[in-house]
C-alpha cells in the first residue's frame, strides 16, 4: 500500500490512442496481479420473480427490480440477507410465495436459514429497493423497502421479527401532484447533525399500467415524466416530516437511479448525488439550516466529458486514490461507459473515467450496482459492478443482454484494471444481474458479495483472494452522533501510509450495505493510529489497534 503523491489531472484528454495505451497497460498490470482477487461461487435459494412476462405486453418495472441488503438483523455479529422481490404485472399484487420478499439469517460461516416468515418480512407490493439503517436509535437495524406506488419501513422490534409502521411513521402519504410515486432506492443519513436518521427517497418515473406505451422491449424513458425526490427529516418520536419543498430538494424533478451519500466538501454536511436515468445527475450540495442547492453542473459531475446523458444507474461516493477527498463512481450501459469523477479538493470533481482505464475497459459493459471496497485488502479499494443490461431478452439480437459480473483491481489509486474470467465470475452463466451488498460473510476478513438477476437465482461470491494482506474492520456506535454513526469519518494510518473512509449503507443499485466499515492494510503489520470524525464534530483517536479484528468503537462523551 505505497502511499503516492497526489496525480495532477488538469489535463483531461478525450478517449483515443492515448487512453487506449494507458488502457492496455492497465489491463497488463492486472494480469501479473489477477490471482489477488478471486471469488467462488454459492448459491441461495431466492430467485427474484420480476413479473416479465414471455409473449405478453413490456412493463417497465419489471426491467429495474432486484434490490439486497446484507444488515446483521439479530445482533450476533453476522451479516445476514434481506432480498426484495417483485409481483404480478400490472396488478403489483404478491399473490403467491415466489413473490415474497426473502430474509435468510447467516450462522457466521457462510450458510443462510430462510426466515421470512418468522421476520413479518414477505413484502405487500411490487418492491424494488430496500436501505438499511437504525433510524430510531435503538440498536437494532432497520428496514426502509422501496417500491412502485408503496413504500414500506420496518422497525425491528429486537428479535429480527419486523413491525410495518409505515402509517404511523408518516411515510405513506400519497404526493398532492403526482399522486403515487415509484420509488427505486432509499438512504439514510442526518442531514442536519442533530443525531437523528433522515430519509431521502430516489423517485423514478411516473408510471401507471393502463399508460405504458408499445414498445420493442423495454421503453426509453423520454417516453415518461420524471419525478421529484423526496427528504424525510426524523422527528426523533418514530415519524417523519416531508421536508422536500423547503428543502430545495423537491424543486428538481428528475428520473432517479442511485443516490450516494457524503460530506465531499469536509465541512460537516452530508451531501447527496443522485444519478438519472437518461438525464443530466444531481449533486444536493448540503448548506445547512435543513437547504440544499443543487449543484451538479457546477461540480463537474453533472454529465461525463462526452456531454452526452446516459442511463445512469447505482453509485457510489468514497475515496478510491486515498487522497482524504470522497470521489464518485457511477455505471451506466454499453457505450456509455462506467464514469469515474476525483474530487480534486477545491469544490469541484474532474472526471478521472479515461485517465484511469476504465473509459476502454467499461465501454463494452452494461452495469447497474457498484461498489468501491478493498477485496485483496492491498490498501486501495476495488470497483465491483453487477453487470446486465436494462433490455428484455428478446432483444439480444441487438444488446448482449446477459453478461458477467466484473471487478476492477484498483492499481495504487492510478488505474483500474477489469478482471471477469479472471476472478471467477464466469463459473455461473450470465445474468441480468441487478443490486448488489457487500460485507464479510463468513468472517475471513474478506469482503464478499451477493447479487440479483432477473429471474434467475441469487449468486453468492465468497471471496477467496489470495496475497495474505492485513485488514481492519470498525463497528461503530454514535451517542451524541445517530447510533449508527453513518456519515462520520475514519482516517486510517499505517507506516505504509494513509488511507479513508466514511461510513455509509447506501451503496450500489437499490440495495444497502450495512457491515462494519472495512480497511485492507496491505502488508503492514501493525497500524499507527485510527481517526474518526463523528457527525457530531467530536473527533477521536485509537492509537495502535491490533489488527486482524472487527473493532467496536463507542463515540465518547454521552
Amino acid at each position: 500500500m505505497k502511499r503516492t503523491a497526489r496525480a495532477s489531472w488538469s489535463g483531461i484528454k478525450p478517449f483515443g490512442a492515448r487512453g487506449l495505451c494507458a488502457a492496455v497497460l492497465a489491463l497488463s498490470i492486472a494480469a501479473q496481479g489477477a490471482a489477488q482477487i478471486r471469488f467462488r461461487h454459492q448459491p441461495i435459494p431466492f430467485t427474484l420473480e420480476n413479473g416479465e412476462s414471455v409473449s405478453g405486453p413490456r412493463y417497465t418495472p419489471a426491467t429495474m427490480a432486484g434490490g439486497v441488503a446484507a444488515f446483521d438483523c439479530d445482533g450476533d455479529g453476522n451479516l445476514d440477507l434481506y432480498f426484495t422481490n417483485g409481483a404480478e404485472l400490472p396488478s403489483l399484487k404478491k399473490t403467491s410465495e415466489r413473490h415474497w420478499n426473502r430474509l435468510f439469517l447467516n450462522d457466521g460461516k457462510g450458510s443462510f436459514t430462510d426466515a421470512t416468515r418468522a421476520a413479518g418480512l414477505q413484502g405487500t407490493g411490487y418492491d424494488t429497493g430496500v436501505a438499511v439503517a437504525d433510524y430510531d436509535n435503538d440498536g437494532h437495524k432497520d428496514l426502509f423497502v422501496a417500491g412502485v406506488h408503496r413504500n414500506t419501513l420496518y422497525r425491528n422490534n429486537g428479535d429480527c421479527t419486523f413491525t410495518d409502521v409505515t402509517s404511523a411513521a408518516g411515510l405513506d402519504r400519497p404526493d398532492p401532484k403526482y399522486g403515487p410515486l415509484w420509488a427505486v432506492a432509499g438512504a439514510f443519513l442526518d442531514f442536519d447533525n442533530d443525531g437523528r436518521l433522515d430519509l431521502f427517497v430516489v423517485n423514478y418515473l411516473s408510471w401507471a399500467p393502463e399508460k405504458e406505451p408499445s414498445c420493442p422491449g423495454y421503453c426509453h424513458p423520454k417516453y415518461y415524466e420524471g419525478l421529484p425526490n423526496q427528504l424525510f427529516r426524523n422527528n426523533g418520536d418514530g415519524t417523519f416530516t416531508d421536508v422536500s419543498a423547503e428543502s430545495g430538494i423537491r424543486r428538481h424533478a428528475g428520473k432517479g437511479m442511485g443516490a450516494a451519500i457524503a460530506d465531499f466538501d469536509r465541512d460537516g454536511l452530508i451531501d447527496i448525488f443522485v444519478t438519472n436515468d437518461k438525464a443530466y445527475n444531481y449533486f444536493f450540495w448540503n448548506r445547512g439550516g435543513g437547504k440544499f442547492v443543487e449543484k451538479a453542473f457546477d461540480f463537474g459531475v453533472a454529465l461525463a466529458e462526452h456531454a452526452l446523458e446516459v442511463s445512469g444507474m447505482g453509485a457510489d461516493f468514497r475515496d478510491f486514490d486515498n487522497d482524504g477527498l470522497p470521489d464518485i463512481v457511477f455505471v451506466a450501459l454499453d457505450n456509455e461507459t462506467f464514469p469515474l469523477f476525483r474530487n480534486t479538493g477545491t469544490g469541484m470533481f474532474r472526471e478521472a473515467t479515461n485517465a484511469t482505464g476504465l473509459a476502454f475497459s467499461s465501454k463494452g459493459m452494461a452495469g447497474y450496482g457498484p461498489g468501491l471496497f478493498d477485496f485483496d485488502n492491498d490498501g486501495w479499494k476495488d470497483l465491483f459492478v453487477s453487470r446486465g443490461h436494462v433490455q428484455s431478452p428478446d432483444m439480444s439480437g441487438k444488446w448482449t443482454i446477459d453478461q458477467a459480473n466484473t471487478v476492477f483491481r484498483n492499481i495504487e489509486g492510478r488505474k483500474f484494471a477489469a478482471l471477469t474470467e479472471e476472478a471467477g465470475f464466469t463459473a455461473v452463466g450470465p445474468k441480468r444481474h441487478r443490486g448488489v451488498a457487500f460485507g464479510d460473510l463468513n468472517g475471513d476478513g474478506l469482503l464478499d458479495a451477493v447479487v440479483t438477476a432477473l429471474k434467475a437465482p441469487a449468486e453468492i461470491w465468497l471471496n477467496e483472494s489470495s496475497g495474505g494482506n492485513r485488514w481492519l474492520a470498525l463497528d461503530l456506535e454514535g451517542a451524541a452522533s445517530n447510533r449508527d454513526g453513518i456519515g462520520a469519518e475514519i482516517k486510517v494510518t499505517t507506516a505504509l501510509g494513509a488511507q479513508y473512509n466514511h461510513v455509509t449503507t447506501s451503496v450500489g443499485y437499490a440495495s444497502s450495505s450495512a457491515g462494519p466499515a472495512h480497511f485492507g492494510l496491505g502488508a503492514a503489520e501493525s497500524l499507527d493510529a485510527v481517526e474518526i470524525r463523528w457527525p457530531s464534530g467530536r473527533r477521536q483517536t485509537i492509537k495502535a489497534p491490533p489488527t486482524g479484528q472487527v473493532l467496536k468503537v463507542r463515540e465518547p462523551g454521552n
